[in-house]
Parts: structure tokens; C-alpha cells; sequence
């Protein structure tokens, strides 16, 4: 086939590129890719193939700048092994036949990224987990400070970018190394804000230990003594602008979120739901009715549907009335709230049912039903396990109390602390019924509607009991005169 038809299939492929596929580079090297990883559509894609016969990953840059962002990427490798930074070894790199660039790198056998194998450890809750959690995180900061004394800085840094390759950890994506200083070390500004990016990936709960992984960045060669209280202030400004980006992410279609909109209506799923979804996305009514129903009537019919041999929670949120219509079309759903929401806390590490899909009814601008599909809690909610004459058992009372402490130190309101909202499963207390979740910017506001929340949990129970009493005095923000 003409090598610039075969470009051009790569690019128009979208997300479902055809391989294997056989390419020659301008140089005469010969590749076949043989395994998509990963993949920004029409621009890049990383696979498992051959280079000569020989095994590698090949980056394959597909946009009209891809000589630009090839060789950017080149020369990023190029930096990470001239300032001896483990990295895979760049086999080649160059145009390839058709209008593409490819970067060849040796394939790294039984190779597992050090983001997946933390998040693994990290969302367990166990404290072996934790305590793995962070020995991995503490691996990858050698390699860091030995970028960071040549010079370098990785502008997109997390742990995703550094494989796990027997017992050797690389750093990769040269696309996202910079030379900052080509003469001499990072200053210590420059190396604050590329630890924040790093740090801000992680949840809230593990900023108590960045300093004792700056330590562990000090003790390594080329590491230097930071204070922690600017790289801490810099982990929240840069977690907040990611926080930004993210949930703007929710709505648009991309890599992790499928996003389709038209004149009838407008919905987003989680990108590896799409194929289970997509029946309920063409029908949803048929999902609500005949399933197990908890709520219905009013504004809200609850439902728990088995959605291809799974069992998941459907929230239809009806329209009552011509009066209650023309109140809610202007302004986003509470399914749609509800879905961002629910990323909100799952950004921040909070426990809460996996939100999977969202979908609009709309009359052109105009909004009318929604529909919110999550994974469904199998836990038992706080009403039935808690007992009004007894402190909780240490593991529930544990993570209550965290999970309160994380709202508050994050000024995040529920809206309806009723006890039924509340979930104790696998270890954690998770919240549901999200439509009046909120962060405020406002500290005024905050407390006040935070005052709300915590009275609202403490009337589950009755007012004189030790439960009562109990929560009344570990809860965070009690008011002077509470």
C-alpha cells in the first residue's frame, strides 16, 4: 500500500487504529507495530513491535508537526542519557515514509509502570499497601534529583512516566523533558515546582508525608534541602489548577471520557464503559423501568439495573411538571452536577460509587430529564450499622472521622448528611447522593453551611446518647458554643 495512504488510515483511524501495520522509516529501517498502548488520536501512537526484527516500542508521531514533536522527543531522551539518567536506549528515530516521525526505544520485557503499580497499593487502604505506596514513590526520586542536578525537568511529571524493569527503574516520555538549565543544575524555585507536580498527583492524605519524601530527595545524589512548607504550598496551587482541568475533562471528549452531543441530548461515559453503556445510552428508560426500585415518584426514580451481568445504580431525575421544566432547563442537571461531583471527591481520593455515565435530555439549549448511572455500593449505610449506645469499633470509627476530616480541611459540604447517604464497605465510609455536594471558595459560607452538615449527621441518632456524644466531640469545626 502507498506509504502516505497508510499514514493517513492511522490518522483517521480515531481511537481503533488497525494493526499490525508495516512502515519504513526514510532512513530504510523497517517497523511493524504490532500492539497499541497508547494513543492520542490523529496525533500519536505508542506500541509494542519490531525494529528490524527486533523487539521495541515505537512512538509514531501522526500530526502535521510531527517532525517538531518528534524530535522533541529525541532530544528529550537524548538529554535523560547524557545526564545518566536510566532511560530505555534509543535504537532510532526519524521520518518515516508517508508524512509520520518515529521514535524507536529497546523493548523493555515484563516492564510495569510505576503509576499503576502505585495506585494499586495506594487505593487498597491496607497499611502494608500504604507503606508499599510509598517506598515506590520513594524509588523514583533518585532519578528525579539526578535530572533536576543536570538540569532537566519532566513539564508532565508523574509516576506513569518511570517503568519498573527487573529491579531497575527508567525514567521515559523524553517528549516531556526540559532542558531548563543547560549549564548547570535546576535553582531550587524550578525544582519546587516540578516536585509539585508530582505531589499534587497524589491524593491530600499523603501531603502530611512530603517531607519526609523531600528527605528522601535530599539524601539521593544530586538531591538538595528544600523547605517544605514551599513545596507544600506549591502542591496545593498546582493540585487546584489540575483539579481545573480535570473536571472541565469531564465534560469533553478524550482519552478517558467519551462525550457525544446533539440537538436531543448530550451525554459523557467513562471511556472504558462505552461498549457495556451503550445500550442504555440509546434507551435509558428501558433500564429504569422494571428494575429494583428505591426511590420513586417526585423529581427522582432510583433504581439498581443489571447492565450486561453487572449490577449498577440508575438515578432518573423527572420532570414534574411545565412550571418545574421551564425552572431546570437553563441550568446544568443535578445528574450532571451529581457527575462532577462524584469526580470531585474521586480527584481527592474520597470514597464514593464510581460514576460511569451521565446523560441530558435537551430540546436544543433547553434541559430537560437526566440520567446518572454509578457503580452500585454493596456497603451498609451508617443508619443501620451505627449503634446509639455504643462508640464505633476502631476501623469504622477510623475512617468516619478521616473522611470528615478530609470535607473539612477541604471545605467541601454534602448538603444531606443523613445517615442512608453514608456507606461503610471494604474498609472505607463512602458518600453517595451527591446533587448538593459543593467546594467553596468562601470560608463564611463554608462554615456555615458546614455547621449544617455536622448537625444534620448528629439528628441520625438520639440527641443524649453516646454515639451523639461521641461524634459531637471528634468531629471537626464544632462552633465555640456547640
Amino acid at each position: 500500500m502507498n506509504p502516505a495512504q497508510v499514514i493517513a488510515d492511522l490518522r483517521a483511524a480515531g481511537r481503533t487504529p488497525q494493526l499490525p501495520v508495516r512502515l519504513e522509516m526514510q532512513a530504510g529501517d523497517v517497523l511493524v507495530l504490532e500492539r497499541q498502548l497508547r494513543l492520542v488520536p490523529g496525533k500519536r501512537l505508542v506500541a509494542a513491535g519490531c525494529w528490524n526484527g527486533r523487539p521495541a516500542l515505537v512512538k509514531l508521531f501522526l500530526a502535521e508537526a510531527h517532525q517538531r514533536h518528534g524530535e522533541r522527543e529525541r532530544a528529550g531522551l537524548v538529554a535523560l542519557h547524557a545526564a545518566g539518567v536510566r532511560t530505555p536506549a534509543l535504537l532510532a528515530a526519524g521520518p518515516v515514509r508517508g508524512g509520520a516521525y518515529a521514535v524507536v526505544c529497546e523493548w523493555l520485557a515484563a516492564a510495569e509502570d510505576l503509576g499503576s503499580l502505585w495506585n494499586a497499593a495506594a487505593h487498597s487502604g491496607a497499611a502494608a499497601d500504604i507503606a508499599r505506596a510509598a517506598s515506590l514513590l520513594t524509588e523514583a526520586l533518585p532519578l528525579l534529583a539526578g535530572m533536576h542536578a543536570a538540569g532537566l525537568a519532566q513539564a508532565d511529571l508523574h509516576l506513569g512516566n518511570f517503568l519498573l524493569a527487573g529491579g531497575a527503574l527508567y525514567a521515559i516520555d523524553g517528549d516531556a523533558v526540559q532542558v531548563k538549565e543547560a549549564a548547570g543544575p535546576l535553582s531550587d524555585a524550578a525544582v519546587i515546582a516540578n516536585l509539585a507536580i508530582l505531589f499534587a498527583g497524589l491524593t491530600p492524605a499523603w501531603d502530611a508525608r512530603i517531607g519526609e519524601f523531600l528527605a528522601a530527595y535530599q539524601a539521593a545524589p544530586g538531591g538538595r534541602p528544600l523547605d517544605v512548607a514551599r513545596v507544600q504550598a506549591a502542591v496545593l496551587t498546582t493540585r487546584a489548577r489540575r483539579l481545573h482541568k480535570f473536571l472541565e475533562k469531564t465534560g469533553r471528549d478524550c482519552t478517558q471520557f467519551a462525550v457525544a452531543r446533539s440537538w436531543q441530548r448530550v451525554w459523557a461515559v467513562e471511556r472504558t464503559q462505552l461498549a457495556r453503556l451503550t445500550p442504555f445510552l440509546a434507551a435509558p428508560d428501558r433500564f429504569v423501568e422494571g428494575s429494583h426500585c428505591f426511590k420513586t415518584g417526585g423529581t427522582c426514580t432510583v433504581v439498581a439495573a443489571e447492565i450486561d451481568a453487572t449490577p449498577l445504580l440508575i438515578k432518573r431525575y423527572n420532570i414534574k411538571h411545565w412550571r418545574h421544566a421551564l425552572s431546570r432547563a437553563w441550568r446544568p442537571s443535578r445528574a450532571w452536577h451529581s457527575w462532577r461531583a462524584a469526580h470531585l471527591l474521586t480527584f481527592y481520593g474520597i470514597a464514593t460509587p464510581s460514576p460511569l455515565a451521565v446523560l441530558e435530555e435537551r430540546c436544543g439549549p433547553l434541559r430537560g430529564r437526566a440520567f446518572l448511572v454509578t457503580e452500585l455500593c454493596p456497603g451498609k449505610n451508617l443508619l443501620d450499622t451505627l449503634q446509639p449506645e455504643q462508640i464505633p469499633e476502631p476501623p469504622l470509627a477510623t475512617a468516619l472521622l478521616t473522611l470528615f476530616e478530609q470535607l473539612h480541611a477541604l471545605r467541601i459540604t454534602h448538603g444531606d448528611c443523613k445517615g442512608t447517604n453514608l456507606f461503610w464497605h471494604a474498609g472505607k465510609v463512602f458518600l453517595i447522593d451527591l446533587d448538593a455536594l459543593q467546594q467553596h471558595r468562601s470560608d463564611w459560607r463554608f462554615q456555615r453551611l458546614w455547621q449544617r452538615d455536622r448537625a444534620r449527621f448528629l439528628r441520625n441518632w438520639p440527641a443524649d446518647s453516646v454515639l451523639v456524644r461521641w461524634l459531637d466531640a471528634h468531629l471537626p469545626g464544632k462552633t465555640a458554643g456547640g
